[in-house]
């Protein structure tokens, strides 16, 4: 493993273009390539594509095409969850699906950021990412975006188009940009 990767992962600053990281992401592009190329009903390939791109994915959880991402292996999706059409995900930093997730077309969940205060770093191409966790039993609509180091509780709501930048408790309703709860969901 790379000094590189070993920093990705431990989510210390990086460098994208290490030989290791870049064999990495090219090889989940060519999973990716397959995996969007499948044709309608061709779930038994989608799922064994799947099964080599991802960390885990549970039993009865399907991904539809055209779907993205960096690396895969960073990915974990529960039992019984979806991920519609157009989905980028992120995966610098670890991103965690539960179980029975609904999320709708063109989401995109980010884990990368890059640095703010020091311009000289990001012309270095330096960056770090945070992790993603989306609970159990959550649902997003259509267009949702979700920003570095976010968790979102489970049994919770989140309204299509909406930009989470900080954490959301279980059993709400939140929508905006930026997401704010709007209201308690029942017991």
């Amino acid at each position: 493993m790379s000094d590189q990767k070993e920093r990705m992962l431990r989510g210390e600053l990086y460098q994208d273009n290490d030989p290791v990281l870049v064999a990495e992401r090219r090889r989940c592009q060519e999973l990716l390539d397959g995996f969007n190329a499948t044709k309608s009903g061709d779930d038994t390939l989608r799922q064994e594509i799947l099964a080599q791109l991802l960390g885990e994915i549970g039993e009865r959880s399907w991904i539809m095409p055209r779907f993205q991402c960096d690396y895969g292996y960073l990915i974990r999706m529960g039992s019984n969850s979806f991920l519609n059409y157009d989905a980028i995900l992120m995966d610098c930093a670890p991103i965690t699906i539960g179980d029975d997730v609904s999320i709708g077309p063109r989401a995109q969940l980010l884990t990368a950021l890059h640095p703010m205060e020091d311009h000289e770093a990001r012309r270095q191409r330096w960056e770090t990412a945070a992790p993603i966790t989306i609970g159990d039993n959550v649902w997003m609509g259509g267009g949702v975006i979700v920003c570095p180091g976010v968790t979102i509780g489970s049994n919770t709501v989140v309204g299509a188009g909406s930009v989470i930048t900080r954490d959301l408790p279980e059993k709400v309703f939140a929508a905006g940009n930026p997401c704010r709860v709007i209201k308690s969901l029942g017991a």
